[in-house]
Protein backbone atom coordinates (compact mmCIF):
# COMPACT_ATOMS: atom_id res chain seq x y z
CA UNK A 1 0.00 0.00 0.00
CA UNK A 2 1.24 3.50 -0.85
CA UNK A 3 2.29 5.71 2.03
CA UNK A 4 -0.36 8.25 1.04
CA UNK A 5 -3.52 7.58 -0.95
CA UNK A 6 -5.44 10.38 -2.67
CA UNK A 7 -8.78 9.47 -4.21
CA UNK A 8 -12.27 10.67 -5.01
CA UNK A 9 -14.80 10.45 -2.20
CA UNK A 10 -18.43 10.98 -3.27
CA UNK A 11 -19.19 13.49 -6.05
CA UNK A 12 -17.31 16.62 -4.95
CA UNK A 13 -15.02 15.36 -2.23
CA UNK A 14 -11.33 14.48 -2.21
CA UNK A 15 -9.82 12.24 0.45
CA UNK A 16 -6.24 11.57 1.44
CA UNK A 17 -5.30 8.86 3.92
CA UNK A 18 -2.07 7.59 5.45
CA UNK A 19 -0.86 5.57 8.42
CA UNK A 20 1.67 6.42 11.12
CA UNK A 21 3.51 4.15 13.55
CA UNK A 22 4.32 4.71 17.21
CA UNK A 23 7.19 7.19 17.65
CA UNK A 24 6.95 8.46 14.08
CA UNK A 25 7.26 12.12 13.07
CA UNK A 26 5.71 13.10 9.75
CA UNK A 27 4.86 16.27 7.85
CA UNK A 28 2.51 16.24 4.88
CA UNK A 29 1.90 19.15 2.51
CA UNK A 30 -0.74 19.62 -0.18
CA UNK A 31 -0.52 22.46 -2.71
CA UNK A 32 -3.83 23.08 -4.53
CA UNK A 33 -3.24 25.01 -7.77
CA UNK A 34 -6.65 26.58 -8.45
CA UNK A 35 -7.07 28.31 -11.86
CA UNK A 36 -7.92 31.98 -11.39
CA UNK A 37 -10.93 31.54 -13.68
CA UNK A 38 -12.52 29.46 -10.90
CA UNK A 39 -12.82 32.65 -8.87
CA UNK A 40 -11.35 31.13 -5.70
CA UNK A 41 -9.00 33.27 -3.62
CA UNK A 42 -8.47 35.21 -0.42
CA UNK A 43 -11.42 37.51 -1.16
CA UNK A 44 -13.92 34.74 -1.92
CA UNK A 45 -12.82 31.92 0.40
CA UNK A 46 -11.98 32.31 4.07
CA UNK A 47 -9.43 29.65 5.02
CA UNK A 48 -10.62 29.32 8.62
CA UNK A 49 -14.25 28.95 7.58
CA UNK A 50 -13.25 26.39 4.94
CA UNK A 51 -11.29 24.38 7.50
CA UNK A 52 -14.23 24.12 9.89
CA UNK A 53 -17.04 23.67 7.36
CA UNK A 54 -15.56 21.80 4.39
CA UNK A 55 -12.77 19.65 5.85
CA UNK A 56 -13.50 16.50 7.82
CA UNK A 57 -10.74 14.54 9.55
CA UNK A 58 -10.91 11.13 11.19
CA UNK A 59 -8.08 9.53 13.16
CA UNK A 60 -8.34 6.00 14.46
CA UNK A 61 -6.39 2.86 15.25
CA UNK A 62 -5.54 1.04 12.05
CA UNK A 63 -5.31 -2.55 10.92
CA UNK A 64 -4.32 -3.93 7.54
CA UNK A 65 -7.81 -5.47 7.35
CA UNK A 66 -9.41 -2.67 5.37
CA UNK A 67 -11.03 -5.15 3.00
CA UNK A 68 -13.43 -7.88 4.00
CA UNK A 69 -11.32 -10.98 3.21
CA UNK A 70 -8.45 -9.57 5.28
CA UNK A 71 -10.80 -8.73 8.14
CA UNK A 72 -12.06 -12.28 8.10
CA UNK A 73 -8.55 -13.72 8.16
CA UNK A 74 -7.56 -11.53 11.09
CA UNK A 75 -10.69 -12.16 13.14
CA UNK A 76 -10.06 -14.08 16.34
CA UNK A 77 -12.43 -15.11 19.09
CA UNK A 78 -13.26 -12.19 21.36
CA UNK A 79 -15.36 -14.19 23.79
CA UNK A 80 -12.56 -15.19 26.16
CA UNK A 81 -11.94 -11.72 27.51
CA UNK A 82 -12.68 -9.62 30.56
CA UNK A 83 -15.60 -7.20 30.29
CA UNK A 84 -13.40 -4.24 29.34
CA UNK A 85 -11.27 -6.32 26.97
CA UNK A 86 -14.39 -7.78 25.40
CA UNK A 87 -15.87 -4.36 24.71
CA UNK A 88 -12.61 -3.01 23.32
CA UNK A 89 -11.99 -5.97 21.02
CA UNK A 90 -15.65 -6.03 19.96
CA UNK A 91 -15.54 -2.34 19.06
CA UNK A 92 -12.26 -2.77 17.19
CA UNK A 93 -13.70 -5.57 15.10
CA UNK A 94 -17.10 -3.93 14.51
CA UNK A 95 -15.53 -0.64 13.46
CA UNK A 96 -13.04 -2.42 11.23
CA UNK A 97 -15.87 -4.42 9.67
CA UNK A 98 -17.91 -1.26 9.01
CA UNK A 99 -14.94 0.51 7.39
CA UNK A 100 -14.24 -2.59 5.30
CA UNK A 101 -17.74 -2.96 3.88
CA UNK A 102 -17.91 0.78 3.23
CA UNK A 103 -14.52 0.78 1.47
CA UNK A 104 -15.32 -2.22 -0.72
CA UNK A 105 -18.82 -0.99 -1.59
CA UNK A 106 -17.53 2.45 -2.62
CA UNK A 107 -14.87 0.92 -4.85
CA UNK A 108 -17.47 -1.41 -6.37
CA UNK A 109 -19.81 1.47 -7.22
CA UNK A 110 -17.08 3.04 -9.36
CA UNK A 111 -17.13 0.02 -11.73
CA UNK A 112 -19.29 0.65 -14.81
CA UNK A 113 -18.65 -2.55 -16.79
CA UNK A 114 -21.33 -5.17 -15.92
CA UNK A 115 -18.91 -8.05 -16.59
CA UNK A 116 -16.60 -6.70 -13.87
CA UNK A 117 -19.25 -5.31 -11.54
CA UNK A 118 -21.47 -8.34 -10.93
CA UNK A 119 -18.75 -10.92 -10.14
CA UNK A 120 -17.29 -8.43 -7.66
CA UNK A 121 -20.78 -7.87 -6.23
CA UNK A 122 -21.22 -11.62 -5.74
CA UNK A 123 -17.88 -11.81 -3.94
CA UNK A 124 -18.86 -8.88 -1.73
CA UNK A 125 -22.14 -10.56 -0.76
CA UNK A 126 -20.39 -13.83 0.06
CA UNK A 127 -17.79 -12.07 2.21
CA UNK A 128 -20.49 -10.20 4.15
CA UNK A 129 -22.46 -13.40 4.74
CA UNK A 130 -19.45 -15.39 5.97
CA UNK A 131 -18.17 -12.62 8.20
CA UNK A 132 -21.56 -12.00 9.83
CA UNK A 133 -21.89 -15.73 10.55
CA UNK A 134 -18.41 -15.87 12.08
CA UNK A 135 -19.15 -12.78 14.17
CA UNK A 136 -22.45 -14.19 15.48
CA UNK A 137 -20.90 -17.53 16.42
CA UNK A 138 -18.96 -15.61 19.06
CA UNK A 139 -22.05 -14.25 20.80
CA UNK A 140 -21.25 -14.15 24.55
CA UNK A 141 -23.23 -16.19 27.03
CA UNK A 142 -22.64 -13.69 29.84
CA UNK A 143 -25.67 -11.41 30.13
CA UNK A 144 -23.42 -8.49 31.13
CA UNK A 145 -21.71 -8.66 27.75
CA UNK A 146 -24.75 -9.27 25.56
CA UNK A 147 -25.81 -5.63 25.40
CA UNK A 148 -22.48 -4.71 23.80
CA UNK A 149 -22.81 -7.56 21.31
CA UNK A 150 -26.44 -6.70 20.47
CA UNK A 151 -25.56 -3.08 19.73
CA UNK A 152 -22.76 -4.07 17.38
CA UNK A 153 -24.81 -6.84 15.76
CA UNK A 154 -27.78 -4.52 15.20
CA UNK A 155 -25.62 -1.86 13.60
CA UNK A 156 -23.58 -4.21 11.40
CA UNK A 157 -26.71 -5.94 10.12
CA UNK A 158 -28.35 -2.61 9.23
CA UNK A 159 -25.17 -1.06 7.79
CA UNK A 160 -24.40 -4.07 5.58
CA UNK A 161 -27.98 -4.02 4.29
CA UNK A 162 -27.78 -0.29 3.51
CA UNK A 163 -24.44 -0.58 1.71
CA UNK A 164 -25.63 -3.50 -0.41
CA UNK A 165 -28.91 -1.78 -1.31
CA UNK A 166 -27.06 1.42 -2.21
CA UNK A 167 -24.68 -0.55 -4.42
CA UNK A 168 -27.63 -2.23 -6.15
CA UNK A 169 -29.25 1.17 -6.73
CA UNK A 170 -26.12 2.33 -8.60
CA UNK A 171 -25.50 -0.93 -10.48
CA UNK A 172 -24.98 -0.96 -14.26
CA UNK A 173 -28.12 -2.39 -15.88
CA UNK A 174 -27.77 -5.88 -17.40
CA UNK A 175 -30.43 -8.57 -17.88
CA UNK A 176 -27.73 -11.26 -17.93
CA UNK A 177 -26.99 -10.86 -14.23
CA UNK A 178 -30.51 -10.69 -12.81
CA UNK A 179 -29.77 -13.78 -10.67
CA UNK A 180 -26.92 -11.92 -8.92
CA UNK A 181 -29.26 -9.04 -8.14
CA UNK A 182 -31.86 -11.48 -6.77
CA UNK A 183 -29.25 -13.12 -4.52
CA UNK A 184 -28.24 -9.78 -3.04
CA UNK A 185 -31.86 -8.74 -2.54
CA UNK A 186 -32.48 -12.05 -0.74
CA UNK A 187 -29.47 -11.41 1.51
CA UNK A 188 -30.77 -7.93 2.37
CA UNK A 189 -34.23 -9.33 3.17
CA UNK A 190 -32.70 -12.03 5.35
CA UNK A 191 -30.74 -9.45 7.35
CA UNK A 192 -33.84 -7.31 7.74
CA UNK A 193 -35.82 -10.33 9.00
CA UNK A 194 -33.01 -11.36 11.36
CA UNK A 195 -32.75 -7.87 12.82
CA UNK A 196 -36.43 -7.02 13.13
CA UNK A 197 -38.21 -10.36 13.58
CA UNK A 198 -35.73 -12.83 15.09
CA UNK A 199 -33.82 -10.52 17.40
CA UNK A 200 -36.34 -7.66 17.66
CA UNK A 201 -33.56 -5.12 18.05
CA UNK A 202 -35.74 -2.13 17.10
CA UNK A 203 -39.20 -1.09 18.26
CA UNK A 204 -42.10 -0.82 15.79
CA UNK A 205 -42.10 2.98 16.14
CA UNK A 206 -38.42 3.16 15.29
CA UNK A 207 -38.76 0.83 12.30
CA UNK A 208 -41.57 2.89 10.77
CA UNK A 209 -39.75 6.24 11.00
CA UNK A 210 -36.71 6.62 8.74
CA UNK A 211 -35.40 9.53 10.82
CA UNK A 212 -35.57 7.57 14.06
CA UNK A 213 -33.87 4.46 12.69
CA UNK A 214 -31.15 6.59 11.07
CA UNK A 215 -30.48 8.50 14.28
CA UNK A 216 -30.43 5.30 16.31
CA UNK A 217 -27.86 3.76 13.99
CA UNK A 218 -25.71 6.89 14.21
CA UNK A 219 -25.77 6.49 17.98
CA UNK A 220 -24.78 2.82 17.71
CA UNK A 221 -21.95 3.80 15.36
CA UNK A 222 -20.64 6.25 17.93
CA UNK A 223 -20.81 3.52 20.58
CA UNK A 224 -18.72 1.07 18.56
CA UNK A 225 -16.22 3.82 17.81
CA UNK A 226 -15.53 4.13 21.54
CA UNK A 227 -11.90 3.19 22.08
CA UNK A 228 -11.16 3.01 18.33
CA UNK A 229 -11.58 6.52 16.94
CA UNK A 230 -9.25 8.96 18.64
CA UNK A 231 -10.57 12.00 20.46
CA UNK A 232 -9.45 15.26 18.84
CA UNK A 233 -8.76 18.39 20.89
CA UNK A 234 -8.39 21.30 18.48
CA UNK A 235 -6.97 24.62 19.63
CA UNK A 236 -6.62 27.76 17.46
CA UNK A 237 -3.19 29.36 17.66
CA UNK A 238 -2.24 33.02 17.80
CA UNK A 239 -5.38 34.29 19.59
CA UNK A 240 -3.37 36.69 21.75
CA UNK A 241 -1.27 37.77 18.77
CA UNK A 242 -4.43 38.43 16.76
CA UNK A 243 -5.79 40.66 19.52
CA UNK A 244 -2.49 42.53 19.61
CA UNK A 245 -2.59 43.04 15.83
CA UNK A 246 -6.19 44.31 16.10
CA UNK A 247 -5.15 46.82 18.76
CA UNK A 248 -2.05 47.87 16.83
CA UNK A 249 -4.02 48.37 13.61
CA UNK A 250 -6.62 50.43 15.46
CA UNK A 251 -3.88 52.51 17.08
CA UNK A 252 -2.12 53.21 13.75
CA UNK A 253 -5.37 54.21 12.06
CA UNK A 254 -6.29 56.46 15.00
CA UNK A 255 -2.89 58.19 14.78
CA UNK A 256 -3.60 59.12 11.18
CA UNK A 257 -7.19 60.11 12.03
CA UNK A 258 -6.06 62.27 14.97
CA UNK A 259 -3.51 64.02 12.81
CA UNK A 260 -6.14 64.76 10.18
CA UNK A 261 -8.58 66.05 12.83
CA UNK A 262 -5.96 68.42 14.27
CA UNK A 263 -5.12 69.64 10.78
CA UNK A 264 -8.81 70.13 10.00
CA UNK A 265 -9.34 72.16 13.17
CA UNK A 266 -6.46 74.39 12.16
CA UNK A 267 -7.95 74.97 8.74
CA UNK A 268 -11.52 75.70 9.88
CA UNK A 269 -12.04 78.33 12.61
CA UNK A 270 -14.65 77.31 15.14
CA UNK A 271 -17.39 74.72 14.80
CA UNK A 272 -18.65 75.16 11.27
CA UNK A 273 -20.63 72.90 8.95
CA UNK A 274 -17.50 72.43 6.83
CA UNK A 275 -15.61 71.13 9.87
CA UNK A 276 -18.45 68.76 10.75
CA UNK A 277 -18.56 67.37 7.20
CA UNK A 278 -14.78 67.01 7.13
CA UNK A 279 -14.75 65.13 10.46
CA UNK A 280 -17.55 62.85 9.21
CA UNK A 281 -15.50 62.04 6.08
CA UNK A 282 -12.40 61.35 8.20
CA UNK A 283 -14.30 58.97 10.51
CA UNK A 284 -15.91 57.30 7.52
CA UNK A 285 -12.52 56.59 5.99
CA UNK A 286 -11.34 55.30 9.37
CA UNK A 287 -14.09 52.66 9.40
CA UNK A 288 -13.34 51.71 5.81
CA UNK A 289 -9.59 51.29 6.16
CA UNK A 290 -9.32 50.04 9.77
CA UNK A 291 -10.43 46.51 8.86
CA UNK A 292 -8.30 46.45 5.70
CA UNK A 293 -5.21 47.47 7.68
CA UNK A 294 -5.94 44.84 10.34
CA UNK A 295 -6.40 42.06 7.76
CA UNK A 296 -3.25 43.05 5.86
CA UNK A 297 -1.15 43.16 9.05
CA UNK A 298 -2.55 39.85 10.30
CA UNK A 299 -1.90 38.06 7.01
CA UNK A 300 1.67 39.36 6.99
CA UNK A 301 2.37 38.27 10.58
CA UNK A 302 0.45 34.96 10.25
CA UNK A 303 2.24 33.94 7.05
CA UNK A 304 4.13 30.68 7.57
CA UNK A 305 2.77 30.09 11.08
CA UNK A 306 0.54 27.11 11.99
CA UNK A 307 -3.12 28.02 12.53
CA UNK A 308 -4.19 25.17 14.80
CA UNK A 309 -2.72 22.64 17.18
CA UNK A 310 -4.39 19.32 17.81
CA UNK A 311 -4.00 16.60 20.43
CA UNK A 312 -5.21 13.06 19.69
CA UNK A 313 -6.26 11.02 22.73
CA UNK A 314 -7.31 7.44 23.30
CA UNK A 315 -11.00 7.67 24.28
CA UNK A 316 -10.65 4.82 26.80
CA UNK A 317 -7.46 5.69 28.67
CA UNK A 318 -7.31 9.42 27.77
CA UNK A 319 -3.63 8.90 26.96
CA UNK A 320 -2.09 11.27 24.41
CA UNK A 321 -1.48 9.37 21.17
CA UNK A 322 -0.22 12.16 18.92
CA UNK A 323 0.26 15.92 18.66
CA UNK A 324 -0.26 17.84 15.43
CA UNK A 325 0.11 21.32 13.97
CA UNK A 326 -2.04 22.40 11.02
CA UNK A 327 -1.49 25.11 8.38
CA UNK A 328 -4.05 26.30 5.82
CA UNK A 329 -3.62 29.48 3.80
CA UNK A 330 -3.24 30.98 0.35
CA UNK A 331 0.44 31.50 -0.37
CA UNK A 332 2.34 33.80 -2.71
CA UNK A 333 4.29 32.45 -5.66
CA UNK A 334 7.59 33.47 -4.01
CA UNK A 335 6.74 31.37 -0.94
CA UNK A 336 6.25 28.17 -2.93
CA UNK A 337 9.20 25.75 -2.48
CA UNK A 338 11.49 25.66 -5.50
CA UNK A 339 11.00 21.91 -6.03
CA UNK A 340 7.20 22.25 -6.06
CA UNK A 341 7.48 25.10 -8.56
CA UNK A 342 9.79 22.94 -10.70
CA UNK A 343 7.23 20.13 -10.69
CA UNK A 344 4.54 22.52 -11.91
CA UNK A 345 6.78 23.75 -14.74
CA UNK A 346 6.56 20.28 -16.28
CA UNK A 347 2.93 20.86 -17.24
CA UNK A 348 1.87 20.81 -20.86
CA UNK A 349 1.93 24.29 -22.37
CA UNK A 350 -1.86 24.45 -22.75
CA UNK A 351 -2.30 23.77 -19.02
CA UNK A 352 -0.03 26.58 -17.87
CA UNK A 353 -2.78 28.95 -16.75
CA UNK A 354 -2.66 31.51 -13.95
CA UNK A 355 -3.53 29.97 -10.60
CA UNK A 356 -3.78 30.76 -6.91
CA UNK A 357 -2.24 28.27 -4.50
CA UNK A 358 -3.99 26.99 -1.38
CA UNK A 359 -1.49 25.31 0.94
CA UNK A 360 -2.43 22.70 3.54
CA UNK A 361 0.15 21.25 5.90
CA UNK A 362 -0.08 18.92 8.87
CA UNK A 363 2.89 18.01 11.05
CA UNK A 364 2.43 15.05 13.39
CA UNK A 365 4.42 13.55 16.23
CA UNK A 366 3.19 10.16 17.46
CA UNK A 367 3.86 8.95 20.98
CA UNK A 368 6.47 6.25 21.59
CA UNK A 369 4.12 4.29 23.84
CA UNK A 370 2.41 1.16 22.55
CA UNK A 371 -1.16 1.50 21.29
CA UNK A 372 -4.20 -0.34 22.58
CA UNK A 373 -4.93 -3.93 21.60
CA UNK A 374 -1.52 -4.49 20.03
CA UNK A 375 -2.17 -2.00 17.22
CA UNK A 376 1.05 -0.53 15.88
CA UNK A 377 -0.45 2.17 13.62
CA UNK A 378 -3.00 4.93 13.55
CA UNK A 379 -4.75 6.02 10.37
CA UNK A 380 -5.54 9.59 9.42
CA UNK A 381 -8.16 10.36 6.80
CA UNK A 382 -8.99 13.92 5.75
CA UNK A 383 -11.79 14.80 3.33
CA UNK A 384 -11.63 18.05 1.36
CA UNK A 385 -15.01 19.16 0.04
CA UNK A 386 -14.65 20.96 -3.29
CA UNK A 387 -18.16 22.42 -3.07
CA UNK A 388 -16.83 25.86 -2.00
CA UNK A 389 -14.54 25.76 -5.08
CA UNK A 390 -17.46 24.89 -7.36
CA UNK A 391 -19.84 27.62 -6.22
CA UNK A 392 -18.41 30.23 -8.57
CA UNK A 393 -18.02 27.93 -11.57
CA UNK A 394 -20.04 28.46 -14.71
CA UNK A 395 -22.88 26.12 -15.50
CA UNK A 396 -22.59 24.15 -18.71
CA UNK A 397 -24.38 26.17 -21.39
CA UNK A 398 -22.32 25.37 -24.47
CA UNK A 399 -23.50 22.98 -27.18
CA UNK A 400 -21.61 20.83 -29.66
CA UNK A 401 -23.22 20.40 -33.07
CA UNK A 402 -22.84 17.40 -35.37
CA UNK A 403 -24.24 16.33 -38.71
CA UNK A 404 -25.29 12.88 -39.88
CA UNK A 405 -27.24 12.07 -43.04
CA UNK A 406 -28.04 15.71 -43.50
CA UNK A 407 -29.55 16.07 -40.03
CA UNK A 408 -27.99 18.48 -37.57
CA UNK A 409 -28.09 17.55 -33.88
CA UNK A 410 -26.60 19.13 -30.78
CA UNK A 411 -25.40 17.96 -27.41
CA UNK A 412 -25.00 20.07 -24.25
CA UNK A 413 -21.51 20.00 -22.76
CA UNK A 414 -20.31 20.81 -19.25
CA UNK A 415 -17.44 23.18 -18.53
CA UNK A 416 -14.52 21.39 -16.87
CA UNK A 417 -11.59 22.70 -14.83
CA UNK A 418 -8.25 21.16 -13.93
CA UNK A 419 -6.85 21.49 -10.41
CA UNK A 420 -3.21 20.53 -10.04
CA UNK A 421 -2.33 18.99 -6.69
CA UNK A 422 1.23 18.52 -5.45
CA UNK A 423 1.81 16.36 -2.35
CA UNK A 424 5.02 16.49 -0.32
CA UNK A 425 5.81 13.95 2.40
CA UNK A 426 8.64 13.91 4.92
CA UNK A 427 9.18 11.16 7.49
CA UNK A 428 11.41 12.21 10.36
CA UNK A 429 14.86 13.07 9.03
CA UNK A 430 14.25 11.22 5.79
CA UNK A 431 14.28 12.80 2.31
CA UNK A 432 11.33 14.69 0.85
CA UNK A 433 8.99 12.58 -1.29
CA UNK A 434 6.69 14.05 -3.94
CA UNK A 435 3.60 13.24 -5.98
CA UNK A 436 1.53 15.25 -8.45
CA UNK A 437 -2.14 14.70 -9.29
CA UNK A 438 -4.52 16.19 -11.83
CA UNK A 439 -8.07 16.64 -10.58
CA UNK A 440 -10.60 17.21 -13.38
CA UNK A 441 -13.84 18.63 -12.02
CA UNK A 442 -17.03 20.31 -13.13
CA UNK A 443 -19.59 22.26 -11.19
CA UNK A 444 -21.37 19.04 -10.20
CA UNK A 445 -18.67 16.41 -9.65
CA UNK A 446 -15.05 15.28 -9.77
CA UNK A 447 -14.64 13.68 -13.19
CA UNK A 448 -11.21 12.08 -12.82
CA UNK A 449 -8.10 11.97 -10.65
CA UNK A 450 -4.85 10.92 -12.31
CA UNK A 451 -1.26 10.86 -11.08
CA UNK A 452 1.34 12.59 -13.25
CA UNK A 453 5.03 11.90 -13.74
CA UNK A 454 7.63 13.85 -11.80
CA UNK A 455 10.80 15.48 -13.16
CA UNK A 456 13.86 13.26 -13.07
CA UNK A 457 15.84 13.10 -9.84
CA UNK A 458 12.87 13.56 -7.48
CA UNK A 459 11.87 10.83 -5.04
CA UNK A 460 8.26 9.77 -5.54
CA UNK A 461 6.02 8.94 -2.59
CA UNK A 462 6.39 5.17 -2.43
CA UNK A 463 5.24 2.14 -0.50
Amino acid sequence: MAKVKVKKEESLSLKFSHQMEAGQQRSFDLYFYLPTEMGVGEKTLDEEEYYHSAMLGRRSYYSQGLHLPLVQNRFASINKRTKEEFRLYLNLFAYQFAVAIETDAKELRLITDPDDFYPALTELGESVTQLLKKFRRNEPSDEKLKSYFNNADNYLSWFCEQQLLKTLAYRPRSAEYSDVKDQLVALCRAEHHYREEERKYNSSGTKQDANRISNKMLLLRRLIQQGVVLKEELKPLGIGLKKFVTGLATGLVMMVVSALIIKAQGVFSGLTMSLVVTLAVIYGFREIFKEDVRVAMWRYIQRGRPRWSQILRDTTTQAVIAKQFVWLDFIRSQDIPATVAEIMKQRHRQNKVDAVVLHYRIASKVTNKEFEAGYSKIQEQVNFSLVPFARNLERGKAKIYSEQDGKVSNESVERRYQINLVAVLKDGKGPLEYARYKVIMSRSSIIEITQSKLPGGLLEIGE
